[in-house]
């Protein structure tokens, strides 16, 4: 499975395979949260909170197998460094927004199925779930340009 997901990637960039494989199913995720708030806004209430858990899992899949061990090799072992000061800032601002995001995230989907203690929680939720989404839309942004830096910009990107 290595071998596989440290293949050339298939974008035509410096990246690997798990990289552009991790930018396409992100890509995909936000795609789904975005058809669950179309959906929402609609009334479709049952249909919007299973494509929003879908969305979350596959989320949660790509953040714990194909994130954090890059950020952990990249930005805090730094290997193949240093590199350039973007390289560093770019990923850390998405990082930390992310992590936001993806907790929020969570919370809201394990909400929204009943799976949270009574005292977490909360009727409100438009501005709680669009907060949610505000807030994964941006840490996508970032995660672009963050691909963009490591793999078409950066003189060393990184290789693994």
């Amino acid at each position: 499975m290595t071998d596989f997901l440290h293949q050339p990637g298939f974008l035509g960039t410096n990246a690997n395979f798990a990289a552009d494989m991790t930018l396409t199913l992100s890509l995909l995720v936000i795609t789904l949260f975005s058809v669950g708030f179309f959906l929402a806004i609609k009334g479709k209430y049952d249909t919007h909170k299973w494509v929003q858990t879908s969305g979350a899992i596959l989320n949660v899949i790509l953040v714990l197998w194909l994130m954090i061990l890059p950020y952990r090799d990249f930005i805090i072992r730094d290997s193949g460094g240093p590199r350039e000061p973007i390289f560093y800032q770019v990923t850390m601002l998405h990082a930390g927004l992310g992590v936001f995001a993806f907790l929020l995230g969570n919370f809201v989907v394990l909400r929204g199925h009943k799976l949270v203690p009574k005292f977490m929680r909360f009727e409100n939720y438009k501005p709680v779930m669009r907060t949610a989404y505000a807030l994964y839309f941006l840490t996508t942004v970032l995660g672009v340009w963050v691909y963009y830096t490591w793999f078409v910009v950066t003189s060393k990107p990184p290789v693994f």
